[in-house]
């Protein structure tokens, strides 16, 4: 069965390969800074973004990307004012995305589009929100790429960046407008309940094999085109109604449990 005649197959596979090279750039951060639920927190809040769009009648994304990023400066002004207790910025947002999307969900009709969003809907994505999401996912890759050292050094030694003349402030609050960025556009493909996931599991598993940045970096894009392709052609291929962003996560987090077998079984005939 070719599913590339599909125009709606095409397009989920070129959109999802977007978000599978975006999503490690800024989870390999995550991970390295020890913020690994910002994805948590910033995927609650841009279900009130999506709602809110739903209810001014524009696109849902831009309307989860407004939000999103409203929540990500106010989760570094939340950070910078209680030093010591960062953890309470995310629980905070998450508190306020939760109770803002029950408020505004009450003045939505749009239930089933608010559905999609919650758990993905890659397959039915309209060449509008593809278009929204390359522009926003190549500016992702692109800004990340030219400000790479500056990433990589706020990652791993805030202290030495400054003293290198890196503004780390500039560069925290750059990189959690990106986050926030990603999250907007992945929720629509695998889901806001789920997004987090994908930008973890894949840098995860490639840190059990790299021991450098940049080669992490390098194999956990390969993780993740690869379990957006596997969870797409999963849900395309098995006719019992799978949810591709379900199928994707449980591509990348079978992809993580792999490594982990094939890591401890070397680990074993070596000793």
């Amino acid at each position: 069965m070719n599913i590339f005649k599909y125009e709606f197959m095409m397009i989920a596979i070129l959109v999802g390969t977007l978000v599978a090279l975006v999503v490690p750039f800024i989870g390999s951060i995550m991970i390295f800074k020890r913020m690994s639920m910002i994805g948590e927190a910033l995927s609650h809040i841009s279900l009130a973004g999506v709602i809110l769009g739903l209810i001014l009648n524009i696109d849902p994304i831009i309307g989860a990307v407004m939000m999103t990023l409203v929540a990500a400066l106010s989760i570094e002004l939340i950070r910078k004012n209680l030093r010591g207790y960062d953890e309470l910025a995310l629980t905070v947002i998450t508190s306020v995305g939760i109770g803002l999307s029950g408020i505004l969900l009450g003045f939505s009709n749009s239930g089933a589009n608010f559905d999609s969003f919650l758990f993905g809907s890659i397959l039915t994505i309209s060449r509008q929100e593809a278009m929204i999401a390359f522009i926003l996912g190549l500016f992702v890759i692109v800004v990340s790429i030219v400000f790479y050292r500056q990433f990589f050094m706020i990652s791993f030694d805030t202290e030495g960046a400054s003293l290198s003349g890196i503004n780390v402030q500039r560069y925290n609050i750059l990189f959690i407008i990106l986050t926030a960025i990603t999250v907007s556009i992945t929720s629509r493909i695998v889901g806001a309940l789920i997004v987090s996931s994908l930008m973890i599991i894949p840098v995860a598993a490639a840190l059990q094999v790299c021991k450098s940045y940049r080669s992490t970096l390098k194999l956990s894009i390969i993780f993740s085109v690869l379990s957006v392709w596997m969870g797409l052609f999963i849900a395309y291929l098995i006719p019992i109604g799978i949810k591709p962003g379900g199928s994707i996560v449980l591509s990348s987090t079978a992809i993580l449990v792999v490594v982990l077998i094939i890591k401890s079984f070397k680990h074993k005939i070596r000793h």
